[in-house]
């Protein structure tokens, strides 16, 4: 597995990587996935295996009363690479990005029956800070995970 940052012509791959992850009403939309791959104060890590795109993950930060905040837009693994260490490593590259953005802090919304996910996050040091009925289209519930990040 070979992992860089987002380049403009890794488009196509990533939003048809979107579509096969997550099924209207739950998709990004292609614009604002654009904007958020080409947001300045962000980073967008992707996963290619024999030059396909396997997995990508969004970081946006902000500063804040507290310092600069990061939030995890999406980390997004196909089906066939899911369980390989990709969302893991990816996930780790967002934390290195926001540190080196200067962020103190990063967290994130995951819906609440998405327990690969949520083991993922809390095996890597994330601590549930709460829950949110309806975040998600159809009622969903989401639970915010967060990390405090070593300078």
């Amino acid at each position: 597995m070979f992992y860089r940052t987002y380049q403009p012509e890794d488009f196509a791959q990533l939003y048809a990587l979107e579509e096969l992850c997550f099924d209207p009403p739950h998709r990004f939309s292609r614009r604002y996935m654009r904007s958020l791959v080409s947001r300045d104060h962000s980073a967008t890590w992707i996963a290619l295996e024999e030059q396909r795109l396997t997995g990508f993950a969004i970081v946006v930060w902000a500063q804040r009363k507290a310092g600069i905040t990061a939030y995890i837009q999406t980390i997004e693994v196909a089906p066939d690479a899911r369980g390989t260490g990709v969302g893991r490593e990816l996930l780790r590259r967002l934390e290195a990005s926001a540190s080196a953005a200067g962020a103190v802090r990063i967290w994130l919304h995951v819906e609440a029956k998405n327990a690969a996910a949520i083991h993922l996050y809390e095996r890597q040091g994330y601590q549930c800070q709460g829950r949110q009925e309806n975040y998600y289209p159809e009622g969903r519930a989401a639970l915010l995970y967060a990390k405090t990040l070593s300078l």
